[in-house]
């Protein structure tokens, strides 16, 4: 794996400054059953790194304290973490609206039968990867056979109301098949809808495209096929900075496994402490310190700005 961070640690990106918190992201563990070659967080079968219960309440007790309205669960597989089901559960008691990122194959894994209704019972929002329609281009980047299994769960989704029900959301995921930035976000969610209906009668709330990170794996990628710099160059050539106030660290914070806060996943994975303290823990954060205080940025951050912008829910601008 190449070293990406002493790519991107030095940077002329804009200055930004954090507005109120409205969200928090919680990584929940690098474990997956999918080893992506787009993935920001290197995940994969063999990671062990997981959120453990005292983490999983020490988060409970900042979103109580701080009155926070919506956690958006990620990592990996969040849905492999053995404390999954309770960080929802205690979430919902405090009122919060809750994101599960999933990759859709994991919910076909052993053991899994019953999580479908779970998240159907808690009114979880679904945000599912499918970076394709097509079956060659989403195995070509996820593995042989994650796109028939993909279908396979968005059909189970669909069978018990998800992507139907108002109170169930369900929103899909494109990431570009390479080093190029993600089309128009609603002419592809017109294709998506139209095609895995016809195919499949799969119905679905919105699709989210978000550009490929220059980190991790894929930046890994890059350098290796001698395509990092000139990727670089495609972000920072059709960055846009009407997009600065509008990108998702303004109002969020991510919150790895072991409970240490950085301003979005993408710092995470770089290991960029938030306002530039490494090793800042959930258990010791005061929301005011917050408020207008500077975002840690390097060259990576030119993917959220580049094109239409990109966020974890989707474009920065109006299509």
């Amino acid at each position: 794996m190449h070293d990406v961070y002493q790519l991107i640690k030095n940077s002329d990106f804009p200055v930004i400054f954090r507005d109120e918190l409205k969200c928090i992201q919680i990584n929940m563990g690098y474990r997956c059953n999918q080893s992506c070659v787009h993935c920001h967080v290197n995940a994969g079968p063999n990671r062990n790194e997981m959120m453990d219960r005292k983490t999983v309440n020490e988060i409970i007790n900042f979103i109580s304290k701080n009155n926070i309205d919506k956690i958006d669960i990620t990592g990996g597989a969040p849905e492999l973490n053995p404390y999954f089901t309770y960080l929802i559960e205690k979430s919902k008691k405090l009122g919060c609206h809750v994101i599960d990122r999933s990759n859709l194959t994991v919910l076909l894994e052993p053991g899994m039968n019953s999580l479908v209704n779970f998240l159907k019972k808690y009114n979880v929002e679904i945000i599912a990867s499918l970076p394709c329609y097509s079956s060659e281009n989403v195995n070509q980047q996820r593995g042989k056979g994650v796109f028939e299994k993909s279908i396979c769960a968005l059909i189970k989704l669909n069978n018990i109301g998800y992507g139907i029900n108002k109170k169930l959301p369900l929103n899909l995921v494109y990431n570009p098949q390479g080093d190029n930035l993600p089309g128009n976000q609603k002419l592809l969610e017109n294709q998506y809808k139209s095609y895995l209906y016809k195919k499949y009668k799969i119905k679905f709330n919105r699709l989210y495209t978000i550009t490929n990170m220059p980190i991790s794996r894929f930046g890994s990628y890059l350098i290796s096929k001698g395509k990092f710099h000139t990727y670089m160059n495609l972000l920072k050539n059709t960055s846009n900075t009407d997009h600065l106030n509008n990108v998702m660290c303004k109002t969020l914070i991510s919150i790895d496994y072991k409970g240490y806060v950085y301003d979005c996943d993408f710092n995470q994975m770089l290991n960029m402490g938030i306002s530039g303290r490494k090793k800042l823990h959930i258990s010791k954060l005061s929301i005011q310190d917050l408020y207008k205080k500077s975002i840690k940025t390097g060259e990576h951050c030119y993917g959220c700005i580049a094109g239409n912008g990109s966020s974890c829910e989707g474009n920065l601008k109006n299509d």
